[in-house]
């Protein structure tokens, strides 16, 4: 079997076990579901390519995913580099998630922290601050058990323990959500 070959099957069999997080994903998108039927917005977080996640799935919901409907109210909150820099320099980097979403969010809204350890600590921060202005947390993590995954409401821990599977995984899950969440408001 040629490298690709066997770098391919690994992502095939990751993909293969990806159904035993149905439930868990079930759940989440009903959580969001239910904040975005009642008004409320869906904010999103990672670092590095967990970033690049957020901001990839915050334009699933304002855009469109699969139908033509109006903008579902979501928020990257890696996107913005003044506010980012801005609050690292002043607060520290561990702050950059949870003094956002201090400024930005109700109760009723949902933040997805996205980790592929589950230990970023800025991501961690925020889940705390979500659970201060009682805003719903989804952790999207790998398969270790992590803090994210302890503190978070819902845990969808992927089936893998290698950064680039998880990584794949979780934009699998996002656009299950994203479609899900889609089919019930249109």
């Amino acid at each position: 079997m040629s490298s690709a070959q066997q770098l391919l099957q690994d992502a095939a069999d990751s993909f293969k076990a990806i159904v035993t997080v149905a439930e868990e994903v079930d759940a989440a998108a009903d959580i969001i579901t239910k904040c975005l039927q009642q008004g409320g917005k869906i904010f999103f977080c990672g670092n590095g390519g967990s970033a690049g996640d957020a901001q990839h799935l915050e334009a699933e919901f304002l855009g469109r995913f699969l139908k033509e409907r109006q903008a579902l109210p979501a928020i990257a909150l890696t996107t913005n580099a003044s506010a980012v820099t801005a609050i690292a320099n002043d607060y520290g980097y561990v702050e950059v998630f949870s003094r956002q979403l201090a400024g930005l969010a109700k109760a009723g809204d949902v933040l997805v922290g996205i980790s592929t350890s589950g230990n970023s600590p800025n991501v961690i921060k925020a889940f705390h601050t979500a659970k201060e202005y009682q805003v719903k947390t989804i952790a999207l993590t790998g398969q270790k058990v992590s803090d994210a995954s302890a503190l978070a409401d819902i845990a969808i821990r992927v089936p893998s323990t290698h950064t680039p599977r998880i990584q794949e995984m979780h934009i699998a899950v996002g656009h299950t959500l994203c479609e899900i969440a889609e089919n019930h408001l249109t």
